[in-house]
């Protein structure tokens, strides 16, 4: 039945390396016998490769570390393993964090186009269906797991092929083939809900009905359907509100009834493999994006990122650490410098050319970036006495020149005037000459140094993060 249910999976992705999620309890261990066995009889000609995630929770986890490496030399499985640390963070259970380790892991670890395979089984599912429950979860959560999803960043793919077979089968197989596999000691501990289910409640479930699980495995069937059909609805109705890939349309938004707007943030939010938020925290989006003033800027935490309105669009962004503190002076000498930014800003990468050295001072041999788009580059030029500039995040709100204007402004009536949300504007590069305020990467450059002024020209490319 295993070797059956693994080979239909399999043969459909020839070519595709295939990794295992080893942890060399039962599952893992059934799941990575049954694919050496298919690959010694020739059903399966793939890459195989299996990888152990060392959490380091256990005492015993250095000796389960060998254990999973002489049970794949013994079968022949190329074989990889790293130690991860999991760290008490507020809010997010150890379980959860160290499945989080784990699957960053395998994306890590895993070839490009990679069919990653675990050892989740019928028992799993309902469990996981229970737990799901109990928080109270929606449609989504109730679908449980999925037998197939993408995967990682790198056209990965995660396949649960077992999924439909029972943990009594599991047990079969491994007694057949006179396997051993490790005993987690936690697994008796029945403080983790998901034991609590596993020994005392779901036993006492099926010994009532014996085909328990099979019923619950259908819900979750018809849970996942219904969830596909959300996410259809969801998916047009994100198609008709999104501005930019980070960016909605509120008034498009608050078009949307109160669960198709809920639906359509957490869809948005998914995209981003960002944690789902709460009824309430998305009651709260919806009541400030529908009656705060025009004026205002309202935001919601959620997680690790924050939604943020400015004018009538919604934005996606980071959780912002303040960079106002942060400054540096960079040397002109030499013709290219690269100056890493706070918080994950990206990077600066700075060319510095005499203009006597070529006809406008910046050319292509000069200057490695020239291909890039003009309008990503900030260019300036200083008096050839200036040796230093500086870069900063913070200002006095001086008046300034910008290149577009004809008279100055204050500064932040500048910024204003570009229609730059305001948590924007405390992130923008600053570089100034003897401490006066001389460009805004991206932004401007102040007319006292634009290129036609001085002999020294510069060129500033913000390479940011991507995401």
């Amino acid at each position: 039945m295993i070797l059956n249910t693994l080979k239909n999976c399999l043969v459909k992705y020839p070519e595709t390396p295939i990794v295992v999620a080893y942890s060399g309890g039962i599952d893992s261990q059934v799941l990575l016998h049954a694919v050496s066995k298919l690959v010694q009889n020739k059903t399966v000609t793939n890459r195989i490769l299996a990888i152990h995630v060392n959490h380091g929770l256990s005492p015993l986890a250095e000796q389960w570390q060998n254990f999973c490496k002489q049970q794949c030399q013994q079968l022949n499985i190329e074989f990889q393993t790293i130690e991860v640390e999991i760290l008490n963070k507020p809010r997010t259970s150890i379980e959860a964090q160290a499945r989080d380790k784990r699957y960053q892991v395998l994306e890590n670890l895993s070839p490009d186009n990679a069919l990653i395979l675990t050892g989740h089984h019928q028992d799993d599912q309902v469990e996981t269906f229970f737990l799901s429950l109990k928080r109270g979860s929606g449609l989504k959560g109730l679908s449980a797991m999925g037998q197939y999803s993408s995967f990682g960043n790198k056209s990965q793919f995660l396949l649960r092929p077992l999924l439909h077979i029972t943990r009594a089968e599991i047990e079969l197989y491994a007694k057949e083939h006179n396997l051993k596999w490790i005993e987690d000691e936690s697994n008796s501990d029945i403080s983790f809900d998901r034991n609590f289910l596993r020994r005392n409640i779901l036993p006492q479930l099926k010994e009532r009905w014996s085909n328990f699980n099979g019923t619950v495995s259908r819900s979750i069937q018809h849970c996942q359907d219904a969830q596909q059909i959300l996410d259809e609805i969801a998916a047009q109705d994100l198609t008709h509100c999104l501005v930019d890939s980070h960016i909605l349309d509120i008034s498009s938004l608050l078009l949307l009834s109160q669960p198709r707007f809920n639906q359509t943030i957490r869809f948005f939010i998914a995209q981003h493999n960002q944690l789902m938020p709460s009824v309430q925290q998305l009651l709260q989006l919806h009541e400030q994006l529908s009656n705060a003033g025009k004026d205002k800027s309202p935001e919601v935490k959620l997680g690790d990122i924050w939604l943020r309105r400015f004018q009538d669009k919604l934005y996606l962004t980071s959780d912002q650490q303040s960079v106002a503190q942060w400054q540096c002076d960079i040397d002109l000498s030499g013709e290219q410098k690269e100056i890493t930014l706070p918080d994950h800003l990206g990077k600066l990468i700075f060319n510095v050319v005499d203009a006597s050295l070529d006809e406008d001072g910046l050319g292509e041999k000069k200057y490695t970036t020239d291909k890039l788009n003009e309008n990503e580059i900030c260019s300036l030029s200083v008096p050839k006495n200036i040796d230093t500039i500086k870069i900063s995040f913070s200002h006095g709100n001086p008046k300034c020149l910008p290149d577009f204007r004809h008279k100055s402004r204050s500064f932040k009536k500048v910024l204003q005037e570009l229609f730059i949300p305001p948590w924007e504007r405390k992130r923008l590069p600053l570089l100034y000459v003897n401490d006066e305020l001389a460009a805004v990467v991206n932004s401007f450059v102040c007319q006292p140094f634009l290129l036609n002024k001085h002999q020294r020209k510069i060129k500033v490319h913000w390479v940011k993060k991507s995401g």
